[in-house]
């Protein structure tokens, strides 16, 4: 399975697990940041980031090169309570 394909799965079963009203409040919030210009600033698709480090739940430093290794990082950055 493409990493796209599980993606998508994982989208599907959270979408049916969501309330409707929380749904239109993600909705908008997302509507209200490709309004703010900020789509324009992020790395496209295959654009490469510098390396980073960023501290771990546990209070440890992560290096993006660490976690890498011979495979692809897939980051994904949380808003908080919705």
């Amino acid at each position: 399975m493409t990493l796209q394909a599980r993606l998508d799965a994982i989208k599907a079963g959270f979408s049916k697990k969501v309330p409707a009203e929380a749904k239109v409040v993600m909705a908008r919030a997302t509507e209200d940041l490709r309004t703010s210009g900020i789509m324009e600033r992020l790395p496209k698709t295959g654009e490469s980031l510098p390396p980073f480090e960023l501290t771990g739940s546990a209070g440890e430093v992560v290096s993006s090169a660490d976690l890498v290794g011979p495979g692809h990082l897939v980051i994904s950055f949380y808003r908080g309570k919705w």
